[in-house]
């Protein structure tokens, strides 16, 4: 009896044909060890059922010896060249391989039939390699190879693909943009072992399906904005990396790999670059914007960062600030402020939540708006300080959830009444849950700068006080950032009671306003 070929690429039928147990990859045909046809047989890519949940478990174990950091740097300080080739010899320099380079070459000699079809130079390779990769069996250095060849064809072509992508572009944006408009994997293939139904379609015994991941990471049902797309982050939606219970697991090792090749083409990591105008001598000097033309305003003056302040994001809503009342507001600002050249932090008070989860699910929101950093505060609306513990915790969910968002963890312990021994406190245990940089505001005296950054191990942000040091006392103390806060949205409104007062009292308007033309130029500018 002829099969039947179905094909689905809408989201919904893609991931619920990836999830079904009677539809698995067409099965391999076995052939002597050391052959193209042996390895096939043998990865857990091919493999279905028990086999390939044994298969898969070895794999697994040993992802979990290679650091991608590792990886990384190992991909991005190699000798130029070919991107497959590049990748694999990476990656066999990391498992600890001997002659790399010519790994690399095997690999892409059998690579040429590890879809179908015979080669005999590619079985060559294959038995090669075998004695080379090491493992307890034969079953656990098939697996190896397949990671080797795993990463000569989709490692690399993601790499090839990216390369295509306007240059000056971050890694992380390059490496979203191909993989949502031109993924290496872009159809994966399926065959029946028993009777189903996908999407209410019957699929009989023996039929074939044909899934088109790239279509369905399209779907606008479910992707009806381009920041809900992200196949960098560890889970769903997006099929990039396949789905549960055959979802890639060397998802963070290809990401690794390809920005590491990727690096010298690309800008600076936007968040990378964030964290490194944090020096000691020369702060990051932070204003602090309230809506779109503020930031694009304080952009043009040539300031490479930018902040929110969650009082001018309120008062501008007409709510209050603190209470975590503007949660939707701050979010709207960032998905606009985050289009722009420049680095943005957002102000996000506490987080608008007492549930850490519910935290490092705004984190990612507001990463994938184009963030690189938040402010995250302890002080609370009643005049009190959030436990040290539940602060602790919400930092530690935000860096678990977006690793990459630069967290400045803020204690209000000066503007609250608690002073030097309970702001120790409370920096120690937000730098153990891994706050890329501590805030505290109302620290002005010299002294106790200087004591605070004696015992600390990140960053130093301080709010700058017109009565307090100067920007230049602030470098020579240490201080690694210094932030405006709410000084300029206030300094904004009393220069237009100012000019109002002026004019009703028939005086010359004093300041200097911008033109009406550079205003309204700020809406081209994002």
């Amino acid at each position: 009896m002829n099969s039947t070929e179905h094909s689905f690429d809408r989201y919904a039928e893609v991931r619920a044909a990836l999830a079904d147990p009677h539809l698995v990859p067409l099965p391999a045909e076995p052939g002597p060890v050391g052959t193209m046809a042996w390895l096939r047989a043998t990865v857990a890519r091919f493999s279905s059922g028990a086999e390939h949940t044994r298969r898969r478990a070895l794999v697994e174990a040993e992802l979990a010896r290679l650091d991608p950091a590792e990886l990384r740097r190992s991909a991005a300080t190699g000798p130029g060249g070919d991107a497959r080739v590049l990748t694999v010899r990476a990656l066999a320099e990391v498992m600890g391989l001997a002659e790399p380079d010519a790994v690399a070459a095997a690999v892409g000699a059998a690579a040429r039939t590890y879809f179908g079809g015979a080669d005999p130079a590619a079985d060559a390779a294959v038995a090669w390699l075998l004695p080379r990769v090491g493992g307890a069996d034969q079953e656990t250095a098939a697996q190896r190879i397949g990671l080797l060849l795993q990463a000569f064809e989709a490692t690399g072509t993601l790499v090839d693909n990216s390369r295509t992508a306007p240059a000056g572009s971050s890694v992380r944006a390059l490496l979203t943009e191909t993989l949502r408009h031109d993924p290496p994997v872009r159809v994966m293939r399926r065959v029946a072992v028993r009777p189903t139904r996908v999407a209410g379609v019957p699929i009989a015994e023996g039929d074939l399906v044909l899934l088109d991941l790239a279509a369905a990471n399209r779907d606008p049902e479910l992707f009806s904005q381009p920041e809900q797309f992200d196949p960098l982050r560890s889970g769903p939606p997006a099929l990039t990396f396949g789905s549960e219970p055959r979802r890639c697991p060397g998802r963070e090792h290809a990401l690794a790999l390809a920005a590491g090749i990727l690096a010298p083409q690309a800008a600076v990591e936007p968040s990378s670059a964030f964290a490194a105008l944090h020096r000691a001598g020369a702060p990051l000097l932070l204003p602090n914007a309230w809506d779109h033309a503020s930031a694009a305003l304080f952009a043009a003056q040539g300031f490479p960062a930018i902040g929110t302040t969650s009082l001018g994001v309120a008062a501008a809503s007409g709510l209050p600030d603190g209470t975590g009342a503007t949660r939707r507001e701050t979010l709207r600002l960032a998905r606009r402020l985050g289009r722009g050249a420049f680095l943005l932090s957002v102000d996000v008070e506490g987080g608008f939540s007492e549930d850490p989860d519910e935290v490092a699910e705004l984190a990612r929101e507001l990463a994938a708006a184009g963030a690189v950093g938040i402010n995250l505060e302890d002080g609370r609306a009643d005049g009190t300080l959030a436990p040290v513990a539940l602060h602790a915790a919400k930092i530690a969910a935000v860096k678990a959830a977006v690793p990459e968002l630069f967290v400045n963890a803020r204690t209000d312990t000066y503007w609250l009444g608690g002073r030097q021994a309970e702001t120790a406190q409370r920096l120690d245990a937000y730098q153990q849950a891994g706050a890329d940089g501590v805030f505290v505001p109302g620290l002005t005296d010299r002294a106790e700068i200087t004591a605070v950054l004696d015992r600390i191990d990140v960053p130093l942000n301080v709010l700058y006080s017109p009565t307090g040091p100067a920007l230049s006392e602030l470098a020579e103390l240490g201080v690694g950032r210094v932030s405006l806060g709410s000084l300029l949205y206030r300094a904004a409104l009393g220069a237009a009671l100012g000019a109002l007062e002026d004019v009703r009292s028939g005086r010359p308007v004093r300041g200097e306003a911008p033109s009406y033309d550079r205003v309204a130029s700020l809406a081209e500018q994002s």
